[in-house]
């Protein structure tokens, strides 16, 4: 390179830098503008109010309902209930006798309709159609259980005359190997039974309850784990791979002993994987490597609330184990909240806001946290504008097919932040949908909790309980 070459490329490089810190120093000072003023001040010259990066408003139960029906239409074309032959895509229409290459037709993307995700749009569909009263969110459901009651019969004698194993369409339920192959599902399918939605599967039930309570591998404490990546770790999305099912067969049997595993279960994995300092989950954590660096994932964080949740709605308010469970929700979902991003979603890396934000997770924290507001856990003081703030961003990432974005598709317990940083997002992701449902569908009922009350003052809203003295969420036994 010419002297005069290097003169000139210290210059631009100069100009570059200068010009970059002026950038920063501007970003540094002024606030960030977004296309968005909140309707709710009527006067359009407050110069004391910005713009958002998301609508700013009060929840209008109208949109919200809408946007569940979005999801609703988009799963349930996407979701087929037939059987084909695998390699020539033709229908399967004789049923009496199995041909090897019977499947189940695929979904568009990968909306597998036995995978743990389903489960989770199951749960999400039952919860807005209680919500809403519309039993039209549990057409899709009602049609998927009788599918798998019809076809059931079938791939077990295609199993018996072929053995494909892991290639038969039903193999979760014929053969269980993992959590994820029984306990999201197992958990949907006993609240499908017990709000009488679609035939009794008490035979599927039957299978995937026995793997979850006493197949599947553990510590010797009793808690949750798995062989992989390592020969022994505990993965966080485990805690919801499992104890909802077990809350789940606790209600459905009045057996104890279901309560028991789960709260044991919420306890050890917290103990294993929570930071009390931080108030959040790492991803995992792997008994031959006990002091590893943590990973803060958010949807592991998201598995933790959700199952927490799910076990407190039915755990009975005199098992000894509840307070304890209940304030580690609490705990949890103080920590989840202080780490809310200026656009309500979180980011994908819960504790490193220069990862990207993630929706699936952000819909986990948004449920979780109004769905302990509805059931008076915790205090609709903060944590209802909270959760508000979640679902103006939220609303923005349902496109117009119904689609959820931003959802970062199937993850592995890893142990470098560049590939946590790095997973890609889909539309394709079913991981979104679920947690979806069950955000707006929480949001509807926080919007008719008749122990709240939502005002709007001095430019932002307020979340108050009604009634003198209410200041004091917790539960009392």
């Amino acid at each position: 390179m010419r002297d005069g070459d290097k003169v000139k490329l210290k210059t631009n490089v100069k100009t570059n830098v200068l010009a970059a810190l002026a950038c920063c120093a501007l970003l540094g000072t002024a606030h960030a503008e977004g296309p968005f003023r909140n309707p709710d001040n009527k006067n359009p010259n407050d110069l004391s109010e910005g713009t958002y990066p998301v609508p700013y408003k009060m929840p209008v139960a109208a949109e919200i309902t809408e946007a569940l029906n979005r999801i609703r239409t988009y799963m349930d074309k996407s979701t087929p209930t037939r059987v084909v032959n695998r390699k020539t895509g033709a229908p399967i229409t004789d049923f009496k006798n199995p041909v090897a290459e019977a499947a189940f037709e695929d979904a568009a993307g990968d909306y597998g309709i036995l995978v743990y995700e389903m489960g989770v749009v199951h749960s999400g569909l039952l919860r807005a159609a209680e919500v809403t009263g519309d039993q039209g969110f549990t057409a899709m459901t009602r049609r998927h259980l009788q599918f798998f009651a019809d076809k059931l019969p079938y791939f077990r004698a295609q199993e018996q005359k072929y053995h494909l194993e892991r290639a038969n369409s039903f193999s979760r339920f014929l053969d269980p190997r993992a959590l994820d192959d029984a306990g999201s599902m197992c958990a949907a399918l006993m609240r499908a039974r017990a709000a009488k939605v679609g035939p009794d599967l008490a035979g599927m039930i039957a299978t995937c309850s026995d793997w979850v309570a006493n197949k599947q591998f553990r510590l010797a404490d009793g808690t949750m784990a798995r062989k992989r990546p390592q020969a022994v770790s505990l993965w966080g999305d485990d805690m919801y791979m499992s104890i909802p099912a077990l809350a789940e067969m606790g209600r459905m049997t009045g057996e104890r002993k279901y309560y028991d595993d789960a709260v044991n279960n919420v306890l050890n994995m917290s103990k294993y994987l929570f930071n009390p300092q931080l108030g959040i989950y790492t991803h995992g954590w792997h008994a031959n490597a006990p002091d590893s660096p943590r990973f803060y994932w958010s949807r592991a964080n998201g598995w933790a609330v959700l199952a927490m949740s799910d076990l407190l709605d039915v755990l009975p308010k005199d098992h000894p184990g509840r307070d304890k469970v209940l304030e580690q929700l609490r705990a949890t979902l103080k920590g989840i909240a202080e780490r809310q991003s200026g656009t309500g979603l979180w980011h994908q890396m819960i504790d490193r806001s220069d990862s990207y934000l993630e929706t699936s997770a952000s819909a986990m924290f948004v449920y979780a946290i109004a769905h302990a507001v509805n059931q008076g856990w915790i205090s609709p003081t903060v944590y209802g504008s909270v959760a508000q703030a979640g679902w103006a961003g939220l609303a923005t990432k349902i496109n117009a097919q119904g689609q959820v974005e931003g959802t970062c598709v199937g993850t592995t317990l890893a142990s470098d932040q560049v590939y946590y940083y790095h997973r890609p997002t889909s539309v394709h992701a079913l991981h979104g949908y679920g947690p979806m449902l069950l955000a707006g569908a929480e949001m509807l009922r926080l919007l008719k909790n008749p122990n709240v009350n939502i005002e709007y003052k001095v430019r932002t809203y307020h979340y108050q309980p009604k009634g003198a003295g209410q200041t004091d969420y917790r539960e009392h036994h």
